[in-house]
């Protein structure tokens, strides 16, 4: 089934989930009003339906491979990404200073999602560019910048991001790639990265590689390290790519899923150093990635979002036209549609409402970036920064987590089908996996939202949070709709276990971290729910007015079935640290 981007859900969660409505009305989003948000959005809808989604399937089963020393992306991929370039697409966010068109975070959010629903592989190469714009323009110098935005803010040149090597995953305080210093100013960079997305390719003339390395007297750990520009091909005077610098792909990874996107093991310095620049100061590099890898973090939500929303679109297609066995709720002839089977109907609204859930906390997330940049006054500014501290985790953690889940559930909807290449159901389940791993995986995020984020101004940051849910909760009491059913009530008792489990993390990140730690997942899970949850009814208050009819019904099912976990994981939360304790003796470890 093709790929329909689904404007009016989209905006609807825009205006009444993440606060765009609003924004506009009180200036925050001015440069939107009067219908621009639908009509950029159409045209990325366009680009996404028309461009991206006609090769994603082709990108699967072909991939990219090596040849030659070089990459060889699918066919179609590098027309696809001059029309991305011809577009303007790849400055969408940056500010006008620099080229771009300097439009919210909130909008381009949204065309992400739809570009990466209609072929995440594809999006994985603009998308690494979108943060290192951000870590140049944050930390780059105006040389630097003078050098590089151009390109990378236009989208001629995309950009990588090198962090892994072999023996240095998600601890970077063992990465031994060395940086040595030229008498002009330069660098030499040797050393290997692996998992190198977009690592090598022949969409662009040349890509620029931004490089964690470590310098001869740097001090030890995560302090020690520095953050380099290699390009693939160095500069003549007329900033034309010219000679190749030394780095080369030694290979690209046999993957589970996202075939069409090189995974790179790259190699740098086989013949005495690639030429690097210094992005920031010496030994303040991972302060420098760091702003590349947050950005990362939310378009990494997205793609579970985006995952969700593919494999929904597929799944409710695909019930609507089978048809097997009978069903009380159908008046036909024949087999029914499966969709008319209740369990197939929990399934389809399982997928519908998470996956909007998990839409509406990375909307919140992108508005608040957006707040923190373009509030008038400061302590707004710095509380909307905070604000998307503590969502950031959240929106990537639980959205990919839902990504996975939504994914795996389109599959059973197809039945044995699902589990046949041929239907499509299954890319999207291989495609989805990563996204819960890469940019830090889930478990890091939960142990960040609770060891770094919910202490954040004394804890006043999430407590902040939860009231913003108890506000929503106490319109839904004053209007108390009878189509909303129990809708109130199991959010009620959702919010209020959120606020409980987060007491008690608050308490123990002091005095008992390791037990924090142990219920760091459940807890993410938690404030997911919960803020979720809320979230769709504020899109069920916003929807009595007619203006979308799927809301309501979408937030009631996911408070009477879904929000109604969160007791059970507050549980887990407060009194299940002994059991994770006392684990390594039933695995079988070896202290």
């Amino acid at each position: 089934m093709p790929y329909r981007a689904p404007i009016d859900d989209i905006l609807f969660a825009m205006n009444h989930a993440a606060g765009m409505k609003e924004g506009i009305e009180s200036g925050v989003y001015a440069d939107i009003a009067d219908g621009f948000a639908r009509t950029l959005l159409e045209e990325a809808g366009k680009f996404a339906e028309d461009i991206l989604d006609p090769i994603n399937r082709s990108g699967d089963l072909h991939g990219s491979r090596l040849v030659n020393g070089g990459v060889q992306t699918a066919p179609g991929w590098k027309e696809a990404y001059a029309k991305w370039h011809e577009g303007g697409w790849a400055g969408v966010v940056t500010p006008q200073e620099f080229g771009g068109m300097g439009l919210p975070h909130l909008l381009n959010s949204a065309c992400f999602e739809m570009w990466t629903a209609a072929n995440m592989a594809f999006m994985l190469c603009p998308c690494l560019s979108f943060g290192a714009v951000d870590a140049l323009i944050a930390h780059g110098s105006k040389a630097l910048q003078d050098i590089w935005l151009p390109r990378l803010v236009s989208g001629e040149w995309p950009a990588t991001m090198n962090l892994t090597e072999p023996q240095a995953g998600s601890d970077l305080a063992a990465l031994r790639s060395r940086a040595e210093r030229n008498p002009d100013g330069t660098y030499r960079i040797s050393g290997q990265k692996i998992f190198i997305t977009y690592g090598d390719h022949d969409m662009s003339a040349n890509i620029v590689h931004l490089v964690l390395a470590r310098l001869p007297d740097a001090p030890p750990g995560t302090r020690g390290i520095s953050l380099f520009i290699v390009p693939k091909f160095l500069l003549n005077a007329d900033g034309a790519p010219g000679a190749a610098n030394d780095l080369r792909c030694t290979g690209v990874e046999h993957k589970m899923g996202i075939h069409g996107s090189p995974t790179c093991v790259m190699s740098y310095g086989d013949h005495g150093g690639a030429i690097g620049w210094l992005v920031g100061e010496e030994n303040r590099g991972l302060a420098c990635m760091f702003t590349m890898m947050n950005a990362a973090r939310l378009a990494v939500g997205l793609q579970g979002v985006a995952l969700g929303e593919r494999a929904f679109q597929h799944a409710l297609a695909y019930a609507c036209e089978r048809r097997q066995g009978r069903a009380a709720a159908y008046n036909g002839e024949g087999m029914a549609p499966i969709v008319y089977h209740p369990d197939v109907r929990r399934q389809l609204m399982t997928m519908k409402a998470l996956t909007q859930a998990a839409r509406a906390i990375c909307y919140l997330t992108a508005d608040a970036t957006d707040r923190s940049h373009r509030l008038p006054d400061a302590e707004a500014r710095k509380q909307a920064g905070e604000r998307v501290a503590l969502l950031t985790p959240v929106a990537k953690a639980f959205s990919t987590d839902i990504g996975n889940e939504v994914a795996s559930i389109g599959v059973q909807v197809h039945g044995g089908m699902g589990f046949i290449e041929e239907t499509g159901a299954a890319q999207f389940m291989r495609d989805a996996r990563i996204a819960a791993i890469y940019e830090g995986t889930n478990g890091i995020q939960a142990i960040d939202l609770v060891q770094r984020k919910l202490p954040l101004s004394g804890g006043a940051t999430v407590r902040r949070e939860i009231q913003d849910m108890r506000r929503t909760l106490a319109e839904l009491d004053r209007v108390n709709a009878p189509e909303f059913g129990k809708m109130a009530l199991r959010l009620h008792e959702a919010v209020d276990a959120l606020e409980r489990a987060t007491e008690w993390m608050l308490g123990k990140t002091g005095s008992a971290l390791e037990d924090a730690l142990a219920g760091a997942t459940p807890y993410l899970r938690l404030f997911g729910l919960a803020r979720g949850g809320v979230s769709l009814a504020a899109m069920a208050l916003a929807a009595r007015d007619g203006e979308s009819g799927a809301a309501i019904p979408t937030a009631r099912f996911f408070a009477e079935q879904i929000a109604v976990g969160a007791g059970a994981l507050e549980t887990t939360v407060t009194e299940g640290a002994e059991g994770v304790g006392g684990a390594l003796a039933a695995l079988g470890a070896v202290a």
